[in-house]
């Protein structure tokens, strides 16, 4: 504790100034948030990515201004610590009441970590725990509560469903709610069967719609005695701007699919966030909540969630950090903890000639993917600086390769390592790995998968640069991710081009490449050697995805980019749209033409059902951006 003392006349006014800086940022992310809907009203997608780009953005402006305005009116960083300790008593007292007290606690670390040096970050000057409960926290008398429940009997559920869809206030026409509904209630009634409906029967759904790229989801949970069934029903718009329920997912996997790590965060306008993970959390018990609140784009306190759950984990192990299983990569180094579900990537301070890159292009690469629609098939990292590692916790091996590969990287200060830069993603097995102990139908579905992800990231704009096996991972239900960023570009500023004809014999003979070459020239032809040497891969390949070995595939999708188009990239399967019920409904009437009000999708098929993807997202705190994490 700090000295008995009169209090310094500039606590109140450092603490309500950093108050105040929260509540800025938290009005600017909500305002953003709430206009999702109008963009997706308009149909304004490209909006809805720029919006999502720039709302990530918007944390780290809001410390940086936080922090000048401490340090020009304050002098903060000159400030006694006793200071510090009286400024976050008085913080915490603000925040009694407060709607937003954990995002807040979060935002008092991240910017007394850039003013302070590390060797004070201790318990007693940052929050390592929450102070304040987020326990109950409801919205103010006159706001919308965080869930509505609606109480349907057999003979109401129809038209109760058709009131929750109204409710939500979308100013776009349905093309055909009433065809939508006996949709959903058909699903539902599969999902129920012939059940007695109990005398709780409800279904209770968050106030607000969940929107992303070019959906918005209504998000709940159906009740029945002591049987909770969760489930998302997406709205899209079809050819005629005119809205359509396109699906009905059900179940804990189809939720977790839909949030999944590999995929771009959520718009949702909260006033109580906390009070939303809590719902979710209902609806999928095995996400920790650090991952819930990383989905609803809260992802800096996503971190510090994550970031305490590791030092939990940390506490309760005595494996070491060891070098990854895997190819050795040229640019990162990576290690991971085996009692840890993630992996720890480190830029090395130098890197082979073929590899034409720097620090600087290698961290925007991946700034570019945290900005992205990952349309599920780039796993999100989470950045951190300067964090202190148990020294005595790594295995030798590891300590000699990073002072090999990255010196500048590392600082042994007493019992700590501390790594001033650092990524953290999602372990998952490397395809070539998972490839080469497969056999049978897992193989095909691994190299069938393998070319989806390549086709869904050439939706999303994206040409990773290395295609090579190992920079994709095969999550624990089968999903293939990419992960390695430090060769992507967008796919508008690549040059696809076939191989020339030889000129002569001497040509078609040489083994060197005997045609110019630009730097952003792509020859997808010759992807097939580096890729294909494996007979069972190849045959397997050429049957599902031989159209990424032609440069017309690549030329059109870049045309189609170029021209302002946006893909569909749906996080369920195909075969769960209603459309295929529109269209047998039609063949039966004697049709022979698709609903026309619904636009065709063209995105490959996902070959495993929904739950094929599970959402494993970690995230490490508010540290961020300055500082030493302790560890």
């Amino acid at each position: 504790m700090f000295p008995q003392q009169l209090t310094d006349p500039r606590v109140f006014e450092i603490a309500r100034a950093l108050q105040e800086g929260f509540d800025k940022h938290y009005k600017i992310f909500r305002e953003t948030s709430a206009q999702a809907q109008k963009r997706f009203e308009a149909a304004d997608w490209h909006g809805q990515q720029l919006a999502q780009r720039a709302r990530i953005e918007f944390y780290d402006l809001r410390v940086d201004e936080a922090v000048e305005r401490l340090e020009n009116e304050y002098q903060a960083s000159a400030l006694p610590m006793e200071v510090w300790h009286q400024i976050k008593l008085f913080y915490i007292g603000l925040l009694t009441g407060h709607h937003q007290p954990e995002l807040a606690e979060t935002f008092f670390n991240s910017v007394t970590i850039k003013i302070l040096h590390r060797k004070y970050y201790q318990n007693d000057f940052i929050f390592v725990r929450p102070a304040v409960s987020t326990e109950y926290i409801e919205d103010d008398a006159d706001g919308k509560p965080t869930f509505i429940a609606y109480y349907p009997t057999k003979e109401s559920l129809r038209a109760d469903l058709k009131t929750m869809v109204i409710n939500f206030g979308l100013q776009i026409e349905f093309e055909n709610l009433d065809r939508d509904i006996g949709f959903v209630y058909d699903a539902l009634q599969e999902q129920v069967g012939k059940v007695r409906l109990r005398t709780n029967f409800q279904i209770q759904v968050l106030s607000s719609l969940f929107f992303r790229n070019k959906g918005a989801y209504i998000v709940g949970k159906v009740i029945n005695g002591f049987r909770s069934l969760p489930f998302a029903i997406p709205i899209l718009h079809n050819s005629k701007n005119r809205l359509y329920i396109d699906a009905a997912l059900f179940g804990e996997d189809d939720l977790l699919a839909l949030f999944s790590f590999a995929r771009a965060y959520f718009m949702v306008d909260m006033k109580v966030p906390s009070a939303y993970v809590q719902f979710l959390r209902t609806l999928m018990p095995r996400k920790p909540r650090a991952e819930l609140y990383s989905a609803l784009g809260l992802q800096k306190h996503g971190k510090n969630l994550f970031y305490r759950d590791f030092l939990f984990h940390l506490s309760h192990s005595h494996d070491k950090f060891r070098i990854a299983p895997g190819i050795k990569g040229m640019v990162m180094l990576v290690f991971d903890l085996p009692s840890y579900p993630f992996v720890f990537k480190v830029i090395k301070d130098y890197f082979p000639p073929q590899k034409e890159t720097t620090r600087a292009m290698i961290m925007s690469k991946y700034q570019l993917v945290k900005q992205h629609d990952r349309v599920g098939r780039m796993a999100d990292s989470l950045e951190f600086t300067n964090v202190a590692f148990p020294r005595q916790r790594f295995d030798d091996e590891l300590i000699d390769e990073l002072r090999k590969f990255a010196p500048s990287v590392i600082e042994e200060e007493g019992d700590a390592l501390i790594i001033k830069h650092l990524y953290i993603e999602r372990r998952m097995v490397p395809l070539n790995i998972y490839i080469q102990e497969a056999e049978g139908s897992a193989l095909e579905h691994a190299v069938i998968e393998y070319g989806n992800a390549l086709k869904d990231l050439v939706a999303a704009n994206i040409f990773p640069g290395d295609m090579l096996w190992k920079n994709f991972g095969v999550t624990r239900n089968g999903k293939v991710v990419f992960y390695d960023y430090d060769e992507i570009e967008y796919v508008t500023d690549c040059q696809f081009r076939k191989v020339p004809m030889p000129r002569t014999e001497e040509d078609e003979m040489s083994g060197e490449v005997w045609y110019s070459v630009g730097p952003h020239d792509v020859f997808p032809e010759t992807f097939g050697p580096f890729l294909l040497g494996d007979p069972r891969v190849r045959k397997i390949f050429m049957e599902h995805h031989a159209d990424l070995l032609e440069a017309e595939f690549w030329q059109q999708h870049k045309e189609r980019i170029k021209a302002g188009y946006v893909h569909d990239v749906f996080p369920y399967d195909r075969s769960r749209r209603f459309i295929h019920l529109i269209q047998q409904s039609e063949q039966a009437a004697g049709l022979t033409d698709p609903n026309p009000e619904i636009a065709p999708v063209e995105e490959p098929v996902d070959v495993r059902p929904v739950g094929a993807e599970i959402h494993d997202q970690g995230v490490l705190s508010g540290f961020a951006t300055g500082g030493t994490t302790s560890v």
